[in-house]
Order: structure tokens, then C-alpha cells, then sequence
């Protein structure tokens, strides 16, 4: 896979910003770097994107790699000024939530099945596709990089690990314009959904929604916190933060807000 000659039209029409580039070490570090530098410049929803991400960032300070041109990663700067920010913790469970749906269309008339994995991984048929890293801007608390990394024509013999898969990998085709443009259109419209209501993450709808999506409620889990520590138990429901509320043997609750999930059964 390489950068389309037409560009990402559908994307330009949503994105004020669509800066395209061949390769780069990390989408996310340069947004960050360009949004700082000149602020004016990108504006909410403006994006850099690439199918050659060299050194990414995950989650846990991981690094993320791919084969040049076999997965697409893209970076985009959202405003949340109007967020609350007791309510700013929603925001990684937003993106991964309008990937999801943005996945899901991708999907349609096929019989594969999109899910959120709690807080932001995008997962197919129970296999990863979609990693999400979001970062404050330093020194802008308003402002926040949201960095994701699809698998696209990845061939299974490069999928970094048995539980990752890609769109070539299910034998499909993915639509890398229409994609991006599903998902910013998704991830504004629960920006402005949660600031409306003040953010008020049930009340904006998103709560539901991030339920009915989420394939890790419901769920027995092992969750691996930032610590080293793990909890043991069954992924119950998010709380009004969004954090991961997990009751263990027990019956005693604990509320996670980081940490990477492992879906028992």
C-alpha cells in the first residue's frame, strides 16, 4: 500500500488539515512538534498521516512498527476546550470508539465483527487492528494528539503477534479515505456531544454507545497495571470517569484507569 495520488479528498472535506508524508519516525511526535511550534496552523481536527510510520508509540511507552506501506497511521490534533476536565478521561475511549464504528463500515456485508477493547484497541473477530495512543500538547492542556495505527495490507506473515490481524489478513480490502473520514466525523461528533452536556458522558449519549460497543464488558479479564501488579476478575461496567470497573473474586470492586486487558472468556 502506498499514498493514493488522489490524496484523501474525503477526508480534506471533514479535516481543515491533511498533511500527507511518505515516511516519519512518529505521526504523533510530529503533530505535537508542528502544533506547538505553530499553533495557528492546526486547528481542531487537522491531521498528519503516513503508511510508513518508523518508530511509533504505544500505549505503556511500547514502540509500535510495521513493514513500509502495510499499515496506515495517522495522528490528529482535537480541541477540548470546552471539555470539563473531570470528563477529559472519556477521550481515548471516544477515539476508539469512532474507529470502531469507522471499522465496522468498513466491515459491512462481510461477516467479520468490530469491537472496542477497553480503553482504545479496535478488535476483529477478537483480534487486534487498531492501536490508539492519545498525549497532551505540552504546554496547551486544551489541546490532545490522538494517534492511531491500522493494519491494513499487513500479510499475516508480519503481524507482530498471534493476537493482531488486518484488513489483508481477513482477506479484505480497506478503504483508507473513507476510513478516515468515518472516523473523524464519529470522533467529533462525541467531542460535541460530550462538551454540550457538560460533560456529562451518559447524558451526551456516549456512555451507551461505548457499552454496546465494548467487547471487554461482560467479560472475565486479567488486567496488567501500570505497577506490575495484575487483577484478576470480571469486567463489570465503566464508571462515570470511564474507568474499567472490575470485581474480583471476592466481590470487591477496583476501578482501573490504565492497563493493558487480557479477555479471559
Amino acid at each position: 500500500m502506498t499514498i493514493p495520488e488522489h490524496g484523501y479528498p474525503l477526508t480534506a472535506a471533514i479535516s481543515p488539515r491533511v498533511q500527507v508524508v511518505q515516511t516519519t519516525d512518529s505521526t504523533n511526535a510530529d503533530v505535537v512538534r508542528h502544533a506547538t511550534e505553530s499553533p495557528a496552523e492546526w486547528p481542531h481536527l487537522s491531521l498528519l498521516v503516513t503508511t510508513d510510520q518508523r518508530a511509533g508509540r504505544g500505549r505503556l511507552d511500547r514502540t509500535w512498527t510495521a513493514p513500509a506501506g502495510t499499515a496506515l497511521a495517522v495522528s490528529t490534533l482535537v480541541d477540548i476546550t470546552r471539555i470539563p476536565n473531570a470528563s477529559r478521561g472519556w477521550l481515548p475511549l471516544l477515539a476508539g470508539a469512532a474507529m470502531t464504528r469507522a471499522i465496522r463500515a468498513q466491515l459491512a456485508g462481510t461477516a467479520h465483527t468490530a469491537e472496542l477493547k477497553w480503553p482504545n484497541d479496535v478488535l476483529v473477530d477478537g483480534f487486534k487492528i487498531c492501536g490508539i495512543l492519545a498525549e497532551v500538547l505540552p504546554g496547551d492542556a486544551d489541546a490532545v494528539v490522538v494517534g492511531t495505527g491500522v493494519n491494513t495490507t499487513m500479510q499475516p506473515v508480519d503481524l507482530p503477534v498471534d493476537t493482531a490481524t488486518s484488513f489483508a489478513a481477513l482477506g479484505l480490502e480497506c478503504d483508507d479515505d473513507r476510513l478516515l473520514a468515518d472516523y473523524l466525523t464519529a470522533l467529533d461528533e462525541q467531542l460535541v456531544a460530550l462538551a454540550d452536556a457538560l460533560g456529562n458522558a451518559a447524558a451526551a449519549g456516549i456512555v451507551g454507545e461505548i457499552e454496546a460497543l465494548c467487547a471487554t464488558l461482560g467479560r472475565d479479564v486479567v488486567v496488567a497495571l501500570p505497577d506490575g501488579s495484575q487483577l484478576t476478575g470480571h469486567a463489570q461496567r465503566l464508571d462515570v470517569d470511564g474507568r474499567l470497573v472490575v470485581v474480583d473474586a471476592l466481590g470487591v470492586e477496583a476501578a482501573v484507569s490504565a492497563g493493558d486487558v487480557v479477555h479471559v472468556r
